[in-house]
């Protein structure tokens, strides 16, 4: 895995490091109950800080080989949902969430355009 600071020393620029390490959210609170009004995510890396009981958080749109990684940091469940028109494992933006316990960690790997699949931490 690269160190941002590490490609830094070798003349990257810090946006160029960022881009081949992945942004980072240290401190996102989870909202709403459904996909339409979960907290958008952005960057490949998210810490969830704040989370009351049946809140989420939405994925981006999947792209092939792109992997997104969710830190549960919050109080409780994290319920994660895709993006409109894409789907976690086997869950759509209509058949729910998929959950990430408190203290969990999960990575999403984007396979196509349409699909993300989880890999849960125990």
């Amino acid at each position: 895995m690269a160190i941002p600071t590490r490609l830094m020393g070798s003349g990257f620029a810090a946006q160029q490091a960022v881009n081949v390490c992945g942004d980072v959210v240290d401190s996102i609170t989870a909202a709403g109950t459904t996909n339409a009004d979960a907290a958008g995510l952005s960057a490949a890396i998210n810490r969830v800080t704040t989370a009351a009981a049946s809140t989420g958080v939405r994925l981006m749109a999947p792209e092939q080989g792109s992997q997104v990684a969710v830190i549960n940091s919050g109080a409780n469940a994290v319920l994660v949902y895709p993006s409109t028109g894409a789907a976690i494992n086997a869950l759509t933006v209509t058949t729910g969430g998929f959950s990430v316990a408190a203290g969990g960690r999960a990575l999403f790997i984007g396979t196509s355009s349409a699909n993300w699949f989880a890999v849960l931490s125990a």
